[in-house]
């Protein structure tokens, strides 16, 4: 009969029945007892209170028991750990065992119990058994070193352990080595010393090692690999060489591993035929990947993403493969969608054309959009098949499926946008679906439409008039285009427009809560009233050439993510810092300095969470009410947008800007929900300013930055917005602020040095704080006499004294 039956309910009182069957002397009676305990605590009974009793079984040749009771120990000694010393000795006793199995199941166990109280009898043991005749048990205290380093850092670091563990990466069993690589590697993620480091007689000695030890040994030498900057190209050919055959190992880890070890290598090689060479024997295996599980095929679609988008030849030839099966996941056939966008050429666009509108006839609506939405995305990439496109798109436009037709129209709109003045001719069947629409994104893409053709569409006012009829009840997205549309159409046909212009505009700006809407219908009103000419040029002006990106990833956190392949990060595609609140150090080390920079930001953030005195939330929701409609001044848009004819300006060259190197982090990213920012203080040109360095670690763009001081000791306030273009994910941007003083310092309250900030952007408010030298006051030309300094001293008010 098998052990299921302990893991049967069980009567009431089992716990004194239990601790009269450990104490039996009937072996076979305390084993079953052992064994009853472990099935209570697998299914979650506390069954603590059979500490004492187990503990005593230790005393026994059978291995199998030992097994059991020390599992026991591994899950109670944190909620025992007086109790735990107890076994202390049996452990040591173990570790001397003649049996190689006893011997690592001693020194493993003793690992596992995270109790700092036993540490220290562990060194000797553990050190003796990293020495040990047996390979077995010399694997093992290899990982039992980085458990122990991360209960006591100091410990480890005293007693040598490390210089052992380094010794074993030479050690002639390859298991041995895999497993000091895994624990140097764990070591490495917290250490603040470079602790792995691979020297050239080191690398000769894991590829060797590759060829032997197991699959997960394999990963860890593989990524270890991926750590190492090789002298020359000729190592970088050689290393790849002796990698290259971790490809057809069965395991999708391993491959992957191998995959990341190529990519690092490869934009070493100068040999553009032998990198090419290298790049198609990646291609075969990627493939099989995709034979496997769907778990695992999702996996390699995200990583296989990341590859193209550094070397689309990789499998240029490939794209059959990534046409989506009738039984594969959703999530699958997203991603088959993704790659063959990235992969779609001349050569084979009619064939991916096929296979997308093939996919539009399919019952999943997700599914179908994503498939629409990649035809027009070709059209975009691809010039040449821009108009079979757009035949596909009319083609599935008069199938009148709803939701199919709706996105037919938001790719069209970026068709429009990408090739101007070219595809104009398919707006007539465009309206003839204007009835069916029902989406915010369908409807604003057909009012674009209508508006930036309001020209050549002779009833274009009547089809936005239908709109209008509703506009209270669109959402913001739909008003904001309608809005845009209209004042399109009054600049285009005046006539036509008038009555229309003058409806939206007064409903925008007096009867609507969007503040958006309301600012953008005040901007148009003060433009079309002062100055019709400039609100041509302004309105309808030349706009960008649109192009795909939208899966494109900014090419510096490409190559952190091409490092991390067959990470959680090349799944997510995001830096591993945006996600783990742990990140391993890879190509610089931290410093006291950075130490003490991030306990000063710890402190900060804590106190500024909480700002006394002033309103940092004033960059919240703004007021309902929304004002009058503005009177027309000479002012011109300066009065209109508040600057008061100001002529300051947020952003300046980057020649006149602090270093960003310099410059101190006072909100970390994963205290700003990825949003990082770095300042420092400057005076330039007899004016104070901030200079801000904002880092992106999010997986969407950053946008709408505002910002605003608490009150504060000096008086200061922004001289001028915060302007801050749209950041990429991955990426950063400078921008300085200038500072503008009070007459009069300090308050009151007496004078305090900080300066708490609030910066909003698309991701929320922010609240930061960083002390303000007085040296950015101090004026240019400000010596003077002796004499007149006593004066100015004496006629200052004792209240203002610190």
């Amino acid at each position: 009969m098998t052990d299921a039956k302990f893991f049967q309910n069980t009567k009431k009182g089992e716990i004194p029945e239990l601790k009269e069957e450990l104490q039996s002397q009937d072996k076979n009676v305390k084993k079953d007892a052992v064994k009853k305990v472990i099935a209570a605590m697998t299914v979650g009974k506390d069954v603590s209170m059979l500490f004492p009793d187990v503990v005593n079984c230790m005393q026994t040749p059978n291995i199998e028991l030992k097994k059991l009771v020390y599992l026991y120990l591994i899950n109670y000694a944190k909620s025992q750990p007086d109790l735990a010393i107890m076994a202390v000795n049996t452990f040591v006793m173990d570790s001397q065992d003649p049996n190689p199995l006893l011997r690592s199941l001693a020194i493993r166990t003793m690992g596992c119990i995270r109790v700092e109280k036993i540490t220290e009898y562990m060194c000797e043991p553990l050190r003796r058994c990293m020495k040990d005749e047996d390979p077995y048990v010399r694997k093992t205290a290899a990982i039992c070193v980085a458990k122990l380093y991360d209960l006591s850092p100091e410990l480890v670091e005293d007693q040598g352990f490390l210089e052992q563990l380094k010794d074993l990466l030479s050690d002639s069993n390859p298991m041995v080595v895999s497993n000091a690589v895994a624990a140097l590697a764990e070591i490495a993620e917290t250490c603040p010393d470079d602790v792995f480091q691979i020297t050239a007689s080191t690398l000769h000695k894991l590829l060797a090692a590759l060829n032997e030890c197991n699959e997960w040994g394999q990963i860890y030498i593989l990524d270890a690999l991926t750590n190492y900057l090789p002298a020359d190209a000729k190592e970088a050919e050689n290393i790849i060489e002796r990698v290259t055959p971790r490809l057809q190992h069965a395991n999708s880890g391993v491959v992957l591993s191998a995959v990341k070890v190529i990519m690092r290598y490869l934009d070493m090689i100068n040999d553009e035929d032998l990198a090419r060479s290298v790049a198609r024997k990646m291609s075969a295996p990627l493939v099989t990947l995709l034979s496997a599980e769907p778990e695992i095929q999702y996996v390699a679609l995200r990583n296989i993403n990341l590859i193209i988008q550094k070397r689309s030849g990789v499998l240029s030839n490939e794209i059959k493969v990534f046409f989506c099966k009738y039984n594969d996941p959703i999530y699958v056939k997203m991603e088959k969608i993704e790659v063959m966008i990235a992969l779609v050429s001349e050569k084979n666009i009619d064939q991916v054309l096929m296979e997308l509108k093939e996919y539009a006839s399919e019952v999943d609506v997700d599914f179908v959009r994503k498939s629409v939405r990649a035809i027009g995305r070709c059209a975009i990439k691809l010039e040449s098949a821009a108009q079979r496109c757009i035949n596909v798109l009319l083609e599935l436009i008069q199938t009148k499926v709803n939701y199919v037709v709706q996105e037919s129209i938001i790719v069209i709109k970026d068709i429009f946008r990408r090739y101007p003045n070219q595809y104009e001719s398919i707006i007539a069947t465009l309206c003839e679906n204007l009835d069916t629409l029902d989406e915010p994104e369908a409807k604003a893409a057909m009012i674009w439409i209508v508006g930036e053709y309001a020209d050549r569409i002779d009833n274009a006012d009547e089809l936005l008039d239908t709109f209008l009829d509703n506009f209270s009840d669109e959402t913001p997205q739909v008003q904001l285009q309608l809005l845009s549309a209209v004042v399109k159409l009054f600049l285009k046909r005046p006539t036509d427009g008038q009555d229309m212009v003058q409806k939206v505009l007064q409903f925008a700006t007096q009867e609507c809560d969007n503040p958006d809407l309301r600012d953008r219908a005040y901007v148009y009103w003060r433009l079309l009233s002062s100055d019709p000419d400039a609100a041509k040029e302004v309105v309808l002006a030349e706009k960008p050439v649109i192009n795909d990106d939208t899966s494109m990833i900014d090419r510096s956190l490409l190559d952190q993510l091409l490092l991390n392949l067959s990470t959680l990060a090349s799944v997510y595609h995001k830096a591993p810092e945006a996600f783990v609140a742990k990140v391993p150090v890879r190509s610089t080390m931290r410093d006291d300095d950075d130490e003490e920079e991030e306990e000063a930001v710890e402190k900060t953030s804590t106190a500024s969470a909480q700002p006394s005195g002033g309103d940092l939330l004033d960059l919240g929701e703004p007021s309902p009410a929304a004002p009058a409609a503005p009177a027309v001044s000479e002012g011109g848009l300066d009065d209109l947008l508040g600057l008061g004819g100001q002529s300051s300006s947020a952003t300046v060259t980057e020649s006149h800007s602090s270093s960003p190197s310099t410059r101190k982090l006072v909100l970390p990213a994963e205290k700003g929900k990825g949003t990082a920012v770095r300042m420092s203080f400057a005076r330039r040109q007899g004016q104070p300013f901030i200079d801000f360095t904002f880092e992106n670690h999010t997986s969407t763009a950053l946008g709408d930055f505002a910002i605003q001081f608490n009150k504060n000791s000096f008086g200061v306030q922004p001289a001028a917005p915060l302007k801050v273009p749209p950041i990429a994910p991955g990426s950063s941007s400078d921008a300085s602020l200038p500072l503008a003083v009070a007459d009069h310092f300090p308050p009151s309250g007496g004078v305090s040095p900080m300066l708490q900030i609030a910066v909003k952007n698309s991701v929320g408010i922010h609240y930061f704080q960083d002390e303000v030298p007085f040296s950015i006051f101090f004026d240019d030309n400000g010596a003077v006499e002796k004499d007149d300094f006593l004066v100015l001293w004496q006629s200052m008010d004792d209240s203002v004294e610190v």
